[in-house]
């Protein structure tokens, strides 16, 4: 989530606006350094890129793989369609309760969101359902982090049953992005990429023994390291590929940043291997012109399965409005992409 000020996350389960505070960002925030890109429209009819993963491998709970070659998992329980993307979004609109929300955006785009954003906090509520998100879309949770040493050591253990059993009871296929940005500073869990991949895979064992097979692991870094060092390098906290089924990235288009700038060192590392999604981005101006680049380098980065925008104008202790109906050209423009031929996944 972006910074400047301080991330407020919605109580996920509640429609009432209730909110957690997660804590200061604004590292984040002045990390971004500009970089401009063409600006091109998304073309609905065009034909879908080509992507040709290799055959998917098992489903592994426990062990990394120990293969040095390319494992590519089609997404899990969450399947990635190549040459389709999904589009979704966090929703959380000032003034609107989540269905409030999604209506809007169902009535502007003719659609549902095909991926539905929502953070649920370390220790605290978790619903055990989301039934003001459709049945036709996936929802993505984005589980809040905790002191890494708390989990290695196993104290965590029940909390974590007790959050796979209630995300197992859903019954529904759950996109979950645990401890986002990791390579960031701005996070408790950040800067520790040992301890981090020991903490995650603890994580993905417990919920393969409580059988939460519905679940698919979305592993997510920034787009860029803070602080911009050998040991905090994104690479570097990666957990294996027998613990993920995709690869998210954040990535936010502050000062003119391109989508290339933004995703392309993922894609680089990971875009063979994974489907990719663009867990959190938005812009904060020209927003027509970011989501038209955006649409065309979707259209040509063929690894990338889902595409989830930061939809909120809530954001405590700054100005940022990420809504992409904050003009018309703005609004017309993401109606483009979403009805586009690669974002019909």
């Amino acid at each position: 989530m972006p910074a400047a000020g301080r991330m407020i996350v919605d109580l996920a389960g509640l429609s009432t606006g209730v909110r957690v505070e997660l804590g200061r960002l604004s590292r984040r925030y002045v990390l971004s350094v500009g970089a401009l890109g063409l600006v091109a429209a998304c073309a609905p009819d065009a034909p879908p890129p080509s992507f040709s993963p290799e055959v998917e491998t098992p489903r592994a709970t426990a062990a990394p793989s120990t293969s040095s070659a390319p494992v590519v998992v089609r997404g899990g329980p969450v399947p990635f369609t190549p040459g389709r993307a999904m589009l979704g979004s966090y929703s959380a609109l000032g003034g609107k309760s989540l269905t409030q929300s999604l209506a809007l955006r169902r009535k502007q785009l003719g659609r549902e969101q095909r991926i539905v954003h929502r953070f649920y906090p370390w220790d605290g509520f978790v619903p055990t359902s989301e039934p003001e998100v459709a049945k036709s879309s996936i929802l993505m949770v984005s589980w809040h982090g905790a002191p890494l040493a708390a989990i290695t050591g196993g104290s965590a253990d029940g909390l974590i049953r007790s959050v796979a059993r209630k995300l197992k009871g859903m019954r529904r296929p759950i996109l979950l992005r645990w401890a986002w940005e990791m390579n960031g500073d701005w996070f408790e869990w950040g800067g520790s990429p040992e301890l981090y991949v020991k903490a995650y895979r603890r994580i993905h064992r417990v919920f393969g023994d409580v059988g939460a097979d519905n679940v698919a692991w979305v592993w997510s870094p920034n787009w860029n390291s803070s602080p911009d060092t050998p040991a905090n390098r994104i690479a570097k906290y990666y957990p294996g590929d027998s613990y993920v089924d995709w690869v998210g990235v954040s990535g936010y288009n502050f000062f003119g940043e391109s989508p290339s700038t933004l995703f392309s060192r993922v894609i680089d590392l990971y875009g063979n291997r994974k489907p990719v999604i663009l867990s959190e981005t938005a812009a904060v101006s020209d927003k027509a012109g970011y989501i038209k680049k955006l649409c065309k380098w979707v259209d040509r980065t063929p690894s990338v399965g889902a595409v989830v925008w930061f939809d909120t104008d809530i954001q405590d202790g700054t100005t940022n409005n990420f809504r992409f109906d904050t003009d018309a050209a703005a609004l017309s423009a993401y109606r483009e992409m979403a009805r586009s031929r690669r974002f019909s996944g």
